[in-house]
Protein backbone atom coordinates (compact mmCIF):
# COMPACT_ATOMS: atom_id res chain seq x y z
CA UNK A 1 0.00 0.00 0.00
CA UNK A 2 1.34 3.43 -0.82
CA UNK A 3 1.12 5.43 2.02
CA UNK A 4 -0.59 9.65 -0.10
CA UNK A 5 1.26 12.67 0.15
CA UNK A 6 0.70 15.49 2.35
CA UNK A 7 -1.12 17.44 -0.63
CA UNK A 8 -3.21 14.15 -1.40
CA UNK A 9 -4.03 13.15 1.88
CA UNK A 10 -5.48 17.15 2.29
CA UNK A 11 -7.11 17.21 -1.59
CA UNK A 12 -8.83 13.58 -0.55
CA UNK A 13 -10.26 15.08 2.54
CA UNK A 14 -11.60 17.94 0.36
CA UNK A 15 -13.11 15.80 -1.54
CA UNK A 16 -15.27 13.90 1.04
CA UNK A 17 -15.99 17.75 2.74
CA UNK A 18 -17.43 18.17 -1.11
CA UNK A 19 -20.03 15.25 -0.06
CA UNK A 20 -22.25 17.22 2.33
CA UNK A 21 -22.85 20.43 -0.53
CA UNK A 22 -26.14 21.44 -0.80
CA UNK A 23 -25.69 22.93 -4.53
CA UNK A 24 -27.41 21.56 -7.08
CA UNK A 25 -25.06 23.01 -9.78
CA UNK A 26 -21.80 22.03 -8.15
CA UNK A 27 -19.99 20.27 -4.97
CA UNK A 28 -17.56 21.82 -3.95
CA UNK A 29 -15.37 20.91 -0.40
CA UNK A 30 -12.46 23.06 0.66
CA UNK A 31 -10.09 22.54 3.69
CA UNK A 32 -7.79 24.95 5.35
CA UNK A 33 -4.50 23.41 6.84
CA UNK A 34 -1.81 24.63 8.83
CA UNK A 35 1.82 22.58 9.63
CA UNK A 36 -0.04 19.69 8.16
CA UNK A 37 -2.38 20.14 10.87
CA UNK A 38 -6.40 20.65 9.74
CA UNK A 39 -8.01 23.80 10.84
CA UNK A 40 -11.33 24.19 9.41
CA UNK A 41 -13.81 22.47 6.72
CA UNK A 42 -15.89 23.89 4.18
CA UNK A 43 -18.46 23.50 1.81
CA UNK A 44 -21.26 25.35 -0.52
CA UNK A 45 -24.25 25.58 0.73
CA UNK A 46 -27.06 28.03 2.79
CA UNK A 47 -25.80 29.65 6.05
CA UNK A 48 -26.52 27.52 9.24
CA UNK A 49 -30.37 27.25 9.90
CA UNK A 50 -31.80 27.82 6.78
CA UNK A 51 -33.22 26.29 4.13
CA UNK A 52 -30.67 24.61 1.52
CA UNK A 53 -31.03 24.45 -2.29
CA UNK A 54 -31.60 20.69 -2.31
CA UNK A 55 -34.66 21.48 -0.35
CA UNK A 56 -36.21 24.61 -1.72
CA UNK A 57 -34.42 24.71 -5.07
CA UNK A 58 -32.04 26.98 -7.00
CA UNK A 59 -32.81 30.48 -7.85
CA UNK A 60 -29.73 30.86 -10.08
CA UNK A 61 -30.72 27.82 -12.39
CA UNK A 62 -34.24 28.40 -12.35
CA UNK A 63 -33.56 32.13 -13.87
CA UNK A 64 -31.12 30.10 -15.91
CA UNK A 65 -28.11 32.07 -14.90
CA UNK A 66 -25.14 30.81 -16.35
CA UNK A 67 -21.82 29.67 -13.92
CA UNK A 68 -19.82 32.43 -12.34
CA UNK A 69 -22.45 35.35 -13.05
CA UNK A 70 -24.80 36.60 -10.33
CA UNK A 71 -23.58 35.34 -7.40
CA UNK A 72 -25.16 37.65 -4.95
CA UNK A 73 -28.51 35.65 -6.14
CA UNK A 74 -27.35 32.52 -5.03
CA UNK A 75 -28.60 31.17 -1.17
CA UNK A 76 -25.52 29.59 -0.60
CA UNK A 77 -21.91 30.27 0.63
CA UNK A 78 -18.55 28.69 -1.13
CA UNK A 79 -16.97 25.92 0.34
CA UNK A 80 -13.84 28.45 1.20
CA UNK A 81 -15.88 31.03 2.88
CA UNK A 82 -17.36 28.79 4.67
CA UNK A 83 -14.26 27.17 5.44
CA UNK A 84 -12.69 30.89 6.96
CA UNK A 85 -16.21 31.66 8.96
CA UNK A 86 -15.33 28.22 10.52
CA UNK A 87 -12.24 29.40 11.77
CA UNK A 88 -12.98 32.65 12.99
CA UNK A 89 -16.31 31.64 14.56
CA UNK A 90 -13.87 28.93 16.81
CA UNK A 91 -11.20 31.41 16.77
CA UNK A 92 -8.42 29.49 14.52
CA UNK A 93 -5.41 31.92 13.12
CA UNK A 94 -5.75 31.09 9.40
CA UNK A 95 -2.57 33.21 8.74
CA UNK A 96 -0.34 31.16 6.72
CA UNK A 97 -2.24 28.11 5.48
CA UNK A 98 -3.04 26.39 2.70
CA UNK A 99 -6.26 26.13 1.46
CA UNK A 100 -6.83 22.56 -0.09
CA UNK A 101 -10.34 22.99 -2.55
CA UNK A 102 -11.82 20.94 -5.11
CA UNK A 103 -12.68 23.64 -7.39
CA UNK A 104 -10.06 26.71 -8.08
CA UNK A 105 -11.52 29.76 -5.64
CA UNK A 106 -13.41 32.20 -7.73
CA UNK A 107 -13.00 35.70 -7.49
CA UNK A 108 -14.52 36.97 -3.93
CA UNK A 109 -12.90 34.02 -2.62
CA UNK A 110 -9.88 35.19 -3.64
CA UNK A 111 -9.99 38.31 -2.43
CA UNK A 112 -11.03 36.76 1.19
CA UNK A 113 -8.31 34.34 0.83
CA UNK A 114 -5.30 37.17 0.64
CA UNK A 115 -6.83 39.02 3.13
CA UNK A 116 -7.04 36.08 5.82
CA UNK A 117 -3.35 35.54 4.71
CA UNK A 118 -3.64 32.23 2.66
CA UNK A 119 -0.45 31.41 1.47
CA UNK A 120 -1.05 28.83 -1.16
CA UNK A 121 -3.94 27.57 -2.75
CA UNK A 122 -4.05 23.59 -4.05
CA UNK A 123 -7.39 22.97 -6.45
CA UNK A 124 -8.78 20.02 -8.35
CA UNK A 125 -11.12 21.37 -10.69
CA UNK A 126 -9.78 25.01 -12.77
CA UNK A 127 -12.94 27.69 -12.61
CA UNK A 128 -12.56 30.17 -15.45
CA UNK A 129 -11.93 33.40 -13.55
CA UNK A 130 -8.31 34.88 -14.86
CA UNK A 131 -9.57 38.02 -11.97
CA UNK A 132 -8.89 35.35 -9.25
CA UNK A 133 -5.89 33.94 -10.76
CA UNK A 134 -4.28 37.73 -11.40
CA UNK A 135 -5.03 38.96 -8.00
CA UNK A 136 -3.69 35.74 -6.12
CA UNK A 137 -0.62 36.30 -8.27
CA UNK A 138 0.10 39.72 -7.54
CA UNK A 139 -0.35 38.91 -3.38
CA UNK A 140 1.70 36.28 -4.44
CA UNK A 141 0.20 33.13 -3.74
CA UNK A 142 1.20 30.28 -4.78
CA UNK A 143 -1.22 27.83 -6.79
CA UNK A 144 -1.24 24.33 -7.31
CA UNK A 145 -3.68 22.28 -9.81
CA UNK A 146 -3.65 19.32 -8.40
CA UNK A 147 -3.68 16.34 -11.16
CA UNK A 148 -1.75 18.08 -13.17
Amino acid sequence: MSRPSWDEYFMQIAGVVAGRSTCLRRSVGAVLVKDKRLLATGYNGAPSGLAHCVDVGCRREADKVPSGQRAEICRGLHAEQNALLQAARHGICVLGATLYCTTEPCVLCSKMLINAGIVRIVFQEPYADPLAREMRQEAGIEAVHWGC
